[in-house]
């Protein structure tokens, strides 16, 4: 979308698509949704810089409901974490995530992707400072009776701004 537009959750039969920056300002999250065609992370890095945050600031987005991505970019570097690695064998947009990460994408054949048990990938403590530790992270992102948006309330709930989140994005 161009100009002022503002971007819109996509719940189709693909499933639940969102992309939120986050940021605390003054002891408050402040959370907006923003246009991203999950091609590549640039996008999400471009959203969350342009925020010009002072407080800590990050971007959640959730993929067709298959799998989401945490992206935090600093001065140094990319922070990123990818729920499922197994979704880059045949997604162009987590593939982009391992790539950013330095990771290499599972070697398993498509047809395989049903057998596997998805696994987690990437910077497990991205968010450890804001108090959601490596450890609580991982079990949230390994809890398959979750769809990928109810993980990413649960990331939000540990952190103090899910209903926030749930309003924006349409998920209260």
């Amino acid at each position: 979308m161009k100009g002022n537009e503002t971007a819109q959750t996509i719940n189709s039969e693909d499933g639940l698509s969102f992309a939120v920056t986050v940021t605390r300002t003054d002891n408050r999250w402040l959370v907006a949704e923003f246009d991203d065609d999950f091609t590549t992370l640039d996008t999400s890095v471009r959203a969350v810089r342009g925020l010009r945050s002072e407080g800590p600031a990050f971007a959640l987005l959730c993929v067709e409901d298959e799998y989401f991505v945490i992206v935090r970019p600093t001065p140094a570097n990319v922070h990123v974490f990818l729920s499922d690695a197994t979704m880059a064998v045949d997604d162009d947009f987590a593939a982009s995530a391992m790539d950013e990460m330095d990771a290499d994408i599972p070697d398993l054949d498509p047809e395989e992707l049903d057998d596997v048990d998805p696994w987690a990938e990437g910077d497990f403590d991205l968010l450890a400072d804001l108090g959601l530790s490596g450890q609580v992270l991982s079990v949230i992102a390994d809890d398959q009776e979750l769809a990928p948006s109810e993980q990413l309330l649960r990331v939000a709930e540990e952190l103090g701004f899910d209903e926030e989140l749930a309003r924006r994005v349409g998920l209260d």
